[in-house]
């Protein structure tokens, strides 16, 4: 086995992103302000979670609403899992976190020369501001790209996967990556901001992009950070299901807009299980829509469209009709056969409200993190608002300190292991989603989750041994994710929000606390009282 090392100074920045959804992409273009910025994303700049979401960007700008309406729609449907002030800081900061993209230029729909607001699932107004219809993520994306690569004191680096945090007394003093060409570099910083998005691939069925690996997450972990509500995964519960198409996005807007949810039958259901019907809390639609098939025994449920005009479907939603028909559904005529898929990752690294992680140096943004602003299940569209008004303030923190690039004093050294095939890599990886998508998906058992847990114990080798292959890097995050979300679905005795335990059907409110993990231990912390 070689041995391979890699001595410094390397590569000093004062500030260093991981990742270029929403969260990356406008945390550089805050800290530009600061000092120089480098980049770091592991495909291209444009591909993202950020890229792919439909709906919108949930902002109470409207003269009906309110924040506190806002936030109260949000800890109502996060089950008592909500930090209350960490939801008070995304409400109440995150209009003025929108009026700042509408000023990046993103494109938002407009009626009579205001945004245009759509409703969502949960939400007890029309506060969801969307771009060219259902391409939102898609807009923010392209504006905020812009910026950033015409901005020079951004530095980016696309196809580079980091592999480890650098750690010196303690402290995240940089990272480790290999860059496209397949060397290794060291990128030393005063502050290092993981903003590598969800953890999708994790299951079999997914509307994440094969980015989706929860890399952040692992690295964060690995390195001693703690990590918080891992149990917590959102199905969407209205994703494509039209083989051989693949497991697109159907918007939640589309029922917000009036779509109606179908059984084979042709019975509408939701009214049978929620008092919002279709706009009830997405894991109340998911588990619904899953007895449903169950009850039909079929794959799938659809959604009824044929209270909108076509005109107003090729306008609203241009996105989910050109891409169905590329595929041969024509929404105007037809319904859209839909299934449930993984879609969000509640928790993640644990991080205070200015996005510091239980690592100093270390900084955490977006889905990767969880700062308490979603509990046990999301609300819609407020996805996007938190990687703004988190990287807003893992700003201003850093503006109020004198970033000091460290200079890395201890040699890295690393085992290399023989590369392994390409094929046994899609192959363990394709046994690990299908092993989470049957016992750690929308319903669980106790016994399913030891048997997983025993199955991906890891392995009895040196933590510093190595294959320098992306996709190799990818199935060791993704087997670390999964092993923290089952190792924190056995700890949660009870069902709640997406969380739900067929042995333990009921919420307890005994188990109204975060669940942390570092290391070995697991604590517990209480929420607070609104």
């Amino acid at each position: 086995m070689a041995r391979l090392s890699i001595l410094p100074p390397v590569a000093p920045a004062p500030f260093l992103i991981i990742g270029s959804g929403i969260a990356g992409l406008y945390t550089a273009l805050q800290l530009s302000s600061v000092g120089q910025v480098v980049l770091l994303t592991k495909d291209r700049l444009e591909e993202s979670n950020t890229a792919y979401a439909q709906g919108g960007i949930a902002a109470a700008i409207d003269p009906q609403d309110s924040p506190q309406l806002h936030y109260e729609d949000t800890i109502r449907v996060g089950v008592g899992l909500c930090i209350p002030e960490a939801v008070t800081v995304l409400v109440h900061e995150g209009t003025e976190r929108v009026r700042e993209l509408i000023q990046y230029g993103v494109p938002f729909d407009l009626l009579e020369g205001i945004p245009a607001l759509t409703k969502e699932a949960a939400h007890s107004r029309r506060r969801i501001l969307h771009a060219d219809g259902d391409a939102t993520g898609r807009e923010i994306s392209r504006s905020l790209t812009r910026h950033v690569a015409e901005n020079p004191r951004i530095t980016v680096m696309e196809e580079t996967m980091v592999i480890s945090l650098l750690m010196e007394k303690e402290r995240c003093q940089g990272v480790l990556a290999v860059l496209a060409d397949g060397s290794l570099k060291a990128f030393a910083s005063s502050a290092t901001i993981l903003c590598t998005g969800g953890c999708g691939q994790v299951y079999a069925t997914t509307t994440n992009p094969s980015v989706a690996t929860g890399d952040g997450i692992a690295l964060a972990y690995l390195a001693g950070a703690s990590v918080s509500n891992m149990e917590f995964i959102q199905f969407h519960p209205t994703a494509l299901y039209f083989p051989p198409a693949p497991r697109f996005l159907i918007s939640e807007t589309v029922r917000g807009e009036g779509g109606l949810l179908r059984n084979t039958r042709g019975e509408r259901f939701m009214p049978n299980y929620h008092e919002l019907a279709e706009l009830a809390p997405r894991d109340v639609v998911s588990r619904a829509i899953l007895q449903e098939m169950e009850r039909t025994e079929s794959d799938r449920v659809y959604l009824d469209l044929s209270s909108l005009t076509p005109e107003q479907i090729r306008n609203r939603f241009p996105n989910i009709f050109e891409t169905c028909l590329q595929y041969g559904l024509d929404i105007t005529e037809e319904k859209i056969p839909v299934a449930p898929a993984a879609h969000y990752l509640m928790g993640g690294i644990t991080t205070d409200l200015t996005g510091q992680t239980t690592i100093p140096g270390l900084y955490a943004c977006g889905e990767t993190a969880d700062p308490g602003v979603h509990g046990a299940n999301r609300l819609a569209s407020n996805s996007l608002l938190e990687g703004l008004v988190f990287g807003h303030r893992i700003t201003e923190a850093l503006r109020q300190s004198t970033p000091t690039v460290p200079y890395i004093t201890e040699d890295i050294s690393y085992n290399l292991k023989q590369e392994t095939s390409p094929e046994t890599i899609t192959s363990d990886r394709r046994f690990l989603q299908e092993l989470m998508s049957a016992q750690m998906g929308i319903l669980r058992h106790g016994d399913g989750l030891v048997k997983s847990l025993e199955t991906l114990s890891p392995p009895e080798q040196e933590a510093t041994t190595i294959c320098l292959t992306p996709a190799y890097i990818e199935l060791q995050n993704l087997r670390t994710v999964a092993r923290l979300m089952i190792k924190s679905a056995l700890i949660r005795r009870e069902s709640r929000g997406s969380h739900y335990r067929e042995d333990y059907p009921s919420t307890d409110p005994t188990w109204r606390r975060r669940t942390i993990i570092s290391g070995s231990k697991v604590d517990y912390w209480p929420i607070p009282d609104e």
